[in-house]
């Protein structure tokens, strides 16, 4: 029986909020583990707070959006590198960069960064699922829902355990710029929405509610469909 596909979008910074989180990605690998029997999986990383630094120092020293999202890739890369030897023998050998690009491999973990300026790593992961077929993008990140507007300013915020895209895509409007903080990129759910894609938001420092979705259980999160 072939097995499931699955995206795992991961926030960059759940692997590194300020330095490496090895307790994070010690886990993270165990409950991957668990599933590779039964899935396959596709892990995009993300820069995270780190990568939003630099792009903050470079603008302070006048680089312009494509000189930000430039390094913003680097960042991700290097994330990206930290996982592949996490999972070493069972992972492809190589960093996916290019999603749009045919992917040969029998590995049940396949672990890619940053392609180019204006995509970030939820983009390229919706460009991976376009090109494979695979409907289901889990993406770890730092929340325990999508909510209607930041809940840290606004305690009122409401949440949501499921939301439309075109409910979703309101709130978090059309535009991309380097670093932008959002449970999914603007840019990434309106080509998930064409595409009739499934994405799950996860706040991965609670692996078990990753573990619960993946044993089709119910779990703490918001699905977007």
């Amino acid at each position: 029986m072939s097995k499931d596909s699955i995206i795992i979008s991961l926030g960059g910074s759940l692997v590194a909020p300020e330095g490496l989180d090895v307790a994070f990605l010690r886990a993270f690998k165990n409950t991957v583990k668990k599933h590779i029997n039964r899935y396959r999986f596709f892990i995009f990383v993300g820069g995270g707070k780190i990568a939003r630094n630099y792009q903050k120092a470079l603008l302070d020293f006048g680089a312009d959006s494509n000189e930000r999202d430039l390094i913003g890739i680097d960042v991700s890369r290097l994330n990206a590198k930290i996982v592949r030897q996490l999972f070493g023998e069972m992972a492809f050998c190589e960093i996916i960069t290019n999603p749009s690009k045919k992917l040969s491999t029998g590995k049940n973990i396949v672990v890619g960064g940053g392609w180019k300026p204006s995509w970030s790593t939820d983009y390229c992961a919706v460009t991976l699922a376009k090109n494979m077929g695979i409907k289901t993008i889990v993406n770890l990140t730092n929340i325990d829902y999508v909510y209607d507007k930041d809940p840290k300013k606004y305690p009122s915020a409401k949440s949501f355990k499921e939301i439309d895209w075109k409910s979703f895509r309101k709130i978090v409007g059309n535009k991309w710029s380097p670093g932008l903080s959002m449970p999914f990129d603007p840019r990434a759910s309106r080509e998930a929405e064409v595409l009739k894609i499934k994405v799950v938001i996860i706040n991965g420092n609670k692996l078990d509610r990753l573990e619960n979705f993946l044993n089709n259980k119910s779990f703490i999160g918001t699905l977007i469909q």
